[in-house]
């Protein structure tokens, strides 16, 4: 293989110009090519083998319940059932328009179905207060009905006053709804949109938090080759929202969740700052080499290697593995973080090798015999690293994998071809100084005379650290990776809170709906359960009592809410003539001690002043879409007996599919955001129905996978390499010298992580194959360098190209820690760290457990003093 390199070294030199022309021209036709071919499918369902049994149970209830699948989820709050109610109805049919836009947009929580029969879903108790209190409130609610306006309103209320100044009520009656539209007058008047609630001023309760909350689900048209596939909808939902009034300035917020957005938002986040990373990656990148090389001639001629090697890893990338995936395009940090090395390698010992020999074809020729063998190996290594994972189901990473392997190879080519060639046609200026760290001799005897002290404290390092490893722990949930500000994010996290609400739910496909409730009896029963759902579940019970009751109501209400005759729109000066009236009855009611009526009588006075332009305010204040409710109130009252068979075509779609499996969905009690809350409740869940599915269960399954791929693919790589060392030098004991500082760093790094609480996830794990791919080519060089008989080795120029490679390569990766998104940010941290230890073992442990060569060979200072050169 020496031969070899050598070889294509030599054939470089001789034939500079012809190389050089013939490698750039493929890099600009080949980065033509990659510039017109480039993708990348955003789609994260890709990234691990759907084949795995838990991959095939997501694929069936997709397949049996398609409308679930790439959800955009809208959640609406307001101040007020009312608005959160017709504010969602209006964006809901707004959305509905964009055909363009959305396949389809639907309402889980709406519609006529639980107008109609929604009072079936409460409490008798709860049914039999709701129609005593509409009794109450007959007078009002006749007022409104005949007369669906603002004057209507004030007409109303002066009729209950006047019932209050006749004796007919006790003003503690009327207190109630003269301080909600006190309220409301008083915010008209100050130029707040603080709309009041008429569902809770009829019904006389206070709504539920849930009352003030309605969802929309939709399904985006996607396109995957964007970065952010969902952005076109998640933008027309706000516009839609903006256009409706739907703004916190008016008392509602929407906001945008889902797997869709959840995927935009994490993209999203890695483009903010990358400008600015990027630009501090590169500048230090230029720096290190500047350090390392102190020729701006080797310099140009390292960076045109590497961008032609990183052009050659993209058209194979683009070429042969096709679109790339979120993980497979980070192979161009991989790239240059690793495969500067090998040019450093090259570079700096071809200084030292001009310092030995004042000439410049015997000093390339001396780095070709002296680096191509370890350059070789450590790029081999390398490859054979990343090839490990080519067999795992991880797929995203298998892509990965592929492509830098691939790409190590190319830099390895390069390196023994481009680069030679380039130093022979740029001909950089020979050294005249030792191109070591002359001032690490007392270390390196050190090292060497305390070896036993060293190798025996490396020996206790290494068991503390095994001691920590049971307390390292992998964090399976991805959204601890995405930035908490982000809206779909905080979003999520917020519906997540309320064991209702929480997007983190199991599903189960099961072959009937009588299944479906059979088994979802059972969980219900579990500890772990909050609520398990089937279709029966919209199938109230005790319906009979309910609706006898509902009826009744409706007998003594029907001709209040459908009077013969309603009043056509009235003028201002009509509204004006009302208010008036009222806040005269008001008065008096206020002189007999009641504070609401004082204050409400205050704020029509100041209505009155400011005359007919104070009236829209007031009205949408005061009088919100009361048309609205007295249709919902209508439709209530006409509730009728619900079954399995009756449920809306639509709502029962959502649980029977049309070859009749049905789904439960199960709802985790206590707090889903908790990683031991979610084992626990999937654990349960699976106990009744092993073929389960939904998040829970699915970043579960997904941790499973990624970390035995991991495992897989360490195996393979530490075996792998293992075999290539033994073949090339030839000695067990010194395959060991290389892989035992590996394995030290390997356990300080995790060691380390436990104590500062960093976890491994999803996103760092691939800190540990890094570590190997580095690891074996630092040590190797210096292995081969002992091997070779050289002493003193962090005096050497090894030392000099291994601390500026982990120089660039650490700014590559650590840039990534700079990264807004958290998993990045996490995996450049742990990167960071794998990397010192790397180094820290290479530098301090590898030398003291090598010790002392056998046959030492003179320093290039005392050869070149030998040959009588001036140094």
């Amino acid at each position: 293989m020496l031969r070899l390199i050598t070889s294509l070294v030599e054939f470089s030199r001789r034939n500079a110009a012809l190389v050089t022309v013939v490698l750039l021209l493929l890099a600009i036709g080949g980065g033509y090519y990659a510039a017109g071919h480039f993708s990348i499918d955003t789609d994260i369902n890709k990234l691990i083998n759907p084949d795995l049994p838990w991959r095939q149970r997501e694929k069936a209830l997709d397949t049996a319940f398609p409308q679930n699948v790439d959800l955009l989820l809208v959640v609406v709050d307001a101040k007020t059932p009312d608005q959160a109610e017709d504010g969602t109805a209006a964006l809901a049919e707004k959305l509905s328009a964009e055909r363009d836009l959305f396949r389809t947009v639907r309402r889980p929580d709406g519609g006529d179905f639980f107008h109609k029969n929604g009072l079936l879903f409460l409490s008798k108790q709860e049914v039999q207060n709701f129609a005593d209190q509409l009794i109450s409130a007959q007078p009002l609610i006749g007022t409104l009905a005949a007369d669906p306006n603002l004057r209507g309103v004030f007409d109303a209320l002066d009729l209950l006053a006047q019932g209050v100044l006749h004796g007919d009520i006790e003003p503690r009656e009327i207190d109630p709804a003269l301080s909600t539209v006190a309220q409301a007058s008083a915010a008209a008047l100050a130029g707040k949109h603080q709309p009041m609630s008429w569902q809770a001023l009829m019904t006389g309760r206070k709504p539920e938090p849930l009352e003030l909350r309605r969802f929309i689900l939709t399904q985006p048209k996607l396109d995957y080759n964007d970065v952010e596939p969902g952005a076109p909808a998640t933008a027309a939902i706000h516009e839609a929202a903006r256009q409706l009034g739907l703004t916190p300035e008016n008392g509602a917020r929407v906001r945008i969740t889902g797997p869709i957005a959840l995927s935009d938002a994490e993209f999203s986040t890695l483009t903010k700052g990358a400008g600015f990373s990027a630009a501090l990656s590169v500048g230090l990148l230029c720096l290190w080499l500047m350090l390392a090389l102190r020729s701006l001639r080797l310099f140009i001629a390292i960076v045109a290697t590497l961008v032609v090697g990183l052009v050659a890893c993209g058209v194979f990338a683009i070429g042969v593995v096709g679109p790339l995936n979120p993980i497979s395009i980070a192979f161009a940090v991989l790239f240059v973080g690793i495969a500067v090395d090998f040019g450093i390698q090259f570079s700096v010992r071809y200084r030292d090798e001009r310092y030995r020999a004042d000439n410049f074809t015997a000093a390339l020729r001396g780095t070709a015999a002296s680096i191509g063998g370890p350059l070789a190996v450590a790029a081999l290594a390398a490859a054979v690293g990343f090839f490990s994972f080519v067999p795992t189901d991880y797929t995203g990473v298998a892509e990965l994998g592929l492509i830098a392997g691939v790409g190590m190879l190319l830099a390895l080519l390069l390196n023994l071809s481009l680069l030679p060639a380039l130093l022979t046609i740029l001909r950089p200026k020979g050294e005249r100084r030792p191109v070591g760290f002359a001032r690490a001799a007392a270390l390196d005897r050190f090292l060497v005379v305390n070896r036993r002290a060293v190798l025996a404290g490396g020996a206790v390092i290494a068991l503390a650290c095994l001691a920590a490893l049971p307390n390292l722990r992998f964090d399976f949930n991805p959204l601890h990776l995405q930035n908490p500000h982000e809206e779909a994010v905080s979003t999520l996290y917020d519906l997540m809170s309320d064991p209702s609400t929480t997007p983190y739910t199991i599903d189960i496909l099961t072959p009937s709906a009588a299944r479906a409730a059979a088994i979802a009896d059972r969980l219900e029963t579990l500890p772990e359960v909050a609520q398990a759902l089937t279709a029966a579940s919209y199938v109230p019970g005790d319906q009979r009592e309910k609706l006898a009751i509902i009826a009744d109501a409706a007998q003594l209400l029907g001709p209040t809410l459908t009077p013969a005759q309603v009043k056509p729109a009235p003028s201002d000066q009509q509204v004006l003539a009302a208010i008036a009236a009222c806040a005269g009855d008001l008065k008096q009611v206020a002189a007999r001690g009641s504070g609401p009526a004082a204050a409400l009588a205050q704020a029509l006075d100041a209505v009155l002043a400011r005359g007919a332009p104070a009236l829209p305010a007031l009205a949408a204040d005061v009088a919100p879409a009361i048309e609205n409710r007295l249709d919902d109130l209508r439709l209530s009252l006409q509730a009728e007996p619900v079954t399995l068979e009756s449920l809306p075509a639509s709502l029962k779609s959502e649980w029977i599919a049309a070859d009749g499996q049905a789904r439960i969905e199960v709802f985790p009690k206590g707090d889903a955001r908790d990683n031991e809350v979610l084992h626990r409740f999937a654990a349960a869940v699976e106990k009744i129905a092993p073929d389960a599915t939904g998040t829970p269960i699915t970043i579960q399954e997904s941790a499973r996978t990624v970390t035995h791929a991991f495992l897989v693919a360490g195996i393979i790589a530490i075996g792998a390499i293992s075999v290539l060392l033994a073949l090339v030098l030839r000695r067990p004991r010194d395959v060991l010298l290389v892989l035992a500082p590996l394995l030290l760093a390997g356990l300080l790094t995790l060691a380390t992580s436990v104590l500062a609480g960093l976890p491994l996830n999803f996103a760092n794990i691939i800190a540990l194959p890094l570590l190997l791919g580095i690891g074996v080519a630092f040590d190797i060089y210096f292995v081969m360098r002992w091997r070779a008989g050289y002493s003193d080795l962090l005096q050497s120029s090894t030392a000099r190209a291994i601390l500026f490679s982990a120089l660039t390569t650490g700014t590559a990766f650590g840039s990534l820690a700079l990264s807004n998104h958290p998993g990045t940010s996490e995996m450049g941290k742990l990167l960071m760290l794998a990397l010192f230890y790397t180094l820290l073992c290479t530098f301090f442990f590898l030398p003291a457990l090598l010790g002392p060569v056998k046959h030492a060979r003179r320093p290039a200072a005392t050869l070149r003093a030998a040959a009588g050169r001036r140094s």
